[in-house]
């Protein structure tokens, strides 16, 4: 099983009722014997050209496991499937997961010692007063 990121963008007569095409596409993975991890939903956004005479659309972005000789299937099907205005089928390289997990680590950190030093600064304002 490989590791792969799934973005979809779906017709944005959809935002209101995305539940239909969430499964129809989580339909598609488990009968190519694939598994999604995880799910993450921008809502409608601006498309940055025009697709069908379409503005907008509705991003969604899926993490799944998925056997290698099993992609090109998935791809081929989401292809012929009505709700999907584009989609981008991507392996996930080990080595840039390990990167962004790592960023993200520090970031989160740094965040966390601003957060004390504003807490500390705003302390010694109160102490002053």
């Amino acid at each position: 099983m490989r590791e792969y990121e799934l973005a979809i963008l779906y017709h944005p007569d959809l935002e209101v009722d995305l539940t239909k095409a969430e499964e129809r596409i989580a339909t598609i993975i488990k009968n190519n014997q694939g598994k999604i991890k995880a799910t993450d939903n921008w809502g409608k956004r601006k498309l940055a050209y025009p697709i069908a005479k379409l503005e907008h659309a509705v991003y969604v972005f899926y993490t799944i496991d998925l056997p290698a000789e099993r992609a090109q299937k998935v791809e081929q099907t989401i292809n012929i499937t009505d709700e999907v205005i584009r989609f981008l089928l991507v392996k996930i390289d080990p080595k840039e997961k390990a990167k962004i997990e790592e960023a993200k680590a520090e970031k989160a950190e740094k965040a966390k010692k601003h957060a004390e030093r504003s807490s500390e600064s705003e302390a010694d304002k109160n102490e002053e007063k």
